[in-house]
């Protein structure tokens, strides 16, 4: 190994220049970003047509924005780095979270934020779905560690509201919805990681409840000591249940149980085991639980024995898109943080520079390039998450029944790519990030690394990306043979075509785009002719696919937000619709070619895979 640098001290903040803060580049919410997506692109503020919604305008959203924004960069983000080095830690008595997090849990709970986008008849606070997920990625970008916490909450608290009894939801929601308790998504076994027909948890019928034995591994927050109680959404078999998914129900499993007046009452027969030693996400325990040790822990059924994959899924649809936000979430903070480090950070002389000596290396071409890959695909990926968002917003609140069923289908169609693009998006922003640093990146102490290992785990959790490409051709596309791909082909077509705009740039944006959305096409009409005669050559390329519908439907955005940009007048945004304008037209011509690649793959790359024997790999 050589020398260290002059100057640089293992454990000492590095001297890079104004835009490290105790040693660390400080996050900053990107507000004017969010209320571009929101107000001009999406034009959000058209839900408070809806009686439920009559509150919601555009100064509403920015108002939660800021608030949010506030609690990210001056709560959670001082908290991140931290979190990741010492971590959560396990005691016989439970788990004890790191450092900081306990009081800045009371902060989040005392602020309102677990009511917002619940149902204000248990004390939250209803607003649109699209600006639910706009605060969800500050947290996400701020500290995805405690960020993960509220999102399961959210999601339990979602199953509850639509599936739960009347006691139920009256004993158990008001504490979740104010922050008092927490609640957790419990499904995997050793033995049943993603295929949950292997579920072995039993629930044994006693009286009123159930008694529940078994393990469960992979349980987020599934312990910790930031509140009195946390409620379990347990998945498990009831004696005599069929084997296989129907023959799973659904469990409420207090960890305290709760007496008929709502205070606490026993500890439950529910218990961590250990946490795991994970790559990243430190702060977050991630657990292994024991459930009746000794005599059995109390569980309560949630609906009808039989359908409890049906209610999880409530929770895991939920969490699909609020993971998708976290991967481009974690991929906003690398370039923030690459982007300072970059304006800093003088090495060498470019090519055409100003002065005569080395200047920051955000001046060389091929950083440059890093960058705008790095911030095109960030924008790209939050436009559709957020667009994402709007369309289940679409068919909860638009007054015509065609709009609400058309929204439903769409959001549900791009529900998987959302997932499965963003996450992968924001693992290859987040390496790019690093890549900037070069080997300072490398070491920890730049933080430039903890994006890496924090970001690993979105194209994992509720669902691989081969699992999420697998719902979009199997369930997705097989469902209606196209149809709703189809109709959505076919607006992003209408809509560029239709794209009138006297800048060239603009222009060259949106044929480059128009190109790639016919490529999709094509490859559309070549899977469900694959997936027809040959199933499993249609799963051969199902991830290909999904990536491509994510590039082309990022694109198809980006260009609309270019025109959207061109044609704004002079003032004193000129910079930010300036940048809009550059930053689509770099991911028109580095980023679509990369979908036109994968259309060669989706309509001709299937053979070798599927006839191959898996004896030659």
């Amino acid at each position: 190994m050589g020398q260290r640098p002059t100057g640089y001290t293992r454990n000492a903040p590095l001297d890079v220049g104004a835009a490290i803060h105790g040693g660390l580049i400080m996050y900053r919410a990107p507000l004017r970003e969010m209320r571009f997506v929101l107000e001009e692109l999406l034009g959000s503020s058209s839900l408070s047509a809806s009686p439920l919604l009559g509150e919601y305008s555009d100064e509403l959203a920015q108002s939660v924005l800021e608030e949010a924004a506030r609690f990210a960069q001056s709560v959670l983000d001082p908290l991140n780095h931290p979190g990741d080095t010492q971590g959560a830690r396990w005691t016989a008595d439970g788990v004890v979270t790191a450092p900081g997090f306990r009081e800045a849990y009371k902060q989040f709970a005392d602020g309102g934020w677990p009511a917002l986008g619940s149902a204000p008849d248990f004390g939250g606070q209803r607003v649109p779905q699209v600006l639910g997920t706009a605060v969800g990625e500050f947290w996400g970008s701020s500290n995805l560690a405690f960020k993960l916490g509220p999102m399961l909450t959210h999601g339990a608290v979602h199953a509850l509201e639509l599936c739960g009894s009347p006691l139920q939801k009256q004993l158990y929601l008001p504490k979740m919805v104010n922050g008092e308790w927490t609640g957790t998504m419990v499904l995997t076994e050793p033995q049943a990681g993603s295929d949950l027909g292997q579920v072995r948890m039993r629930a044994t019928p006693a009286g009123d409840h159930y008694l529940l034995f078994g393990q469960k591994i992979f349980i987020t927050w599934g312990d910790h000591d930031l509140t009195a109680n946390t409620l379990h959404m347990v998945i498990a078999r009831i004696d005599g249940a069929p084997p296989g998914v129907k023959g799973i129900s659904l469990f409420i499993v207090p960890k305290v149980l709760v007496n008929a007046d709502g205070s606490l009452g026993e500890r439950n027969d529910v218990r961590c085991l250990s946490i795991e030693h994970k790559l990243g996400i430190h702060a977050s325990p991630t657990c292994v639980l024991g459930f009746g040790e000794k005599s059995g822990a109390v569980g309560y059924l949630v609906g009808e024995p039989g359908r409890g994959l049906e209610y999880m899924f409530i929770m895991m649809n939920s969490a699909r898109l609020s993971v998708g936000s976290e991967g481009y979430a974690v991929g906003e903070r690398a370039f923030q943080h690459a982007a300072d480090w970059a304006r800093t950070r003088v090495q060498g002389k470019p090519p055409v520079a100003a002065a005569a000596g080395p200047a920051p290396i955000i001046n060389h071409p091929d950083v440059k390039r890093m960058l705008l890959m790095m911030k095109s695909q960030v924008e790209a990926s939050r436009a559709l998450i957020l667009y994402t968002a709007f369309q289940f917003d679409l068919a909860e609140y638009s007054a015509d029944e065609a709009a609400r069923k058309a929204g439903r289908a769409r959001g549900e169609l791009l529900t998987p790519i959302a997932k499965g693009w963003c996450t992968e998006i924001g693992n290859e922003v987040a390496g790019i990030g690093l890549q900037i640093h070069g080997g300072m990146g490398f070491i920890e102490e730049t933080g430039a690394a903890q994006y890496v290992r924090d970001v690993r785990i979105t194209t994992i959790y509720e669902g691989t990306t081969g699992i999420q490409s697998n719902d979009l051709i199997g369930r997705k596309l097989a469902k209606d043979r196209g149809a709703a791909m189809g109709a959505f082909i076919a607006d992003m077509e209408r809509e560029l075509a239709a794209l009138a705009t006297a800048d060239a740039a603009v222009d060259a944006t949106r044929k480059a785009v128009l190109e790639a959305v016919g490529c999709m096409k094509s490859s559309t009409q070549s899977l469900l002719k694959a997936l027809s005669m040959r199933p499993d050559a249609g799963m051969a390329v199902s991830v290909p696919y999904l990536r491509l519908c994510g590039y082309v439907i990022g694109g198809w955005l980006l260009a609309k937000s270019a025109a959207v940009a061109a044609a704004k007048p002079p003032g004193s945004d000129r910079e930010f619709y300036a940048a809009k304008v550059r930053t689509a037209a770099f991911y028109a011509t580095h980023v679509i070619p990369v979908a036109l690649g994968l259309a060669r793959v989706i309509e001709g790359g299937a053979a070798s895979v599927v006839e191959t024997d898996a004896a030659l790999i």
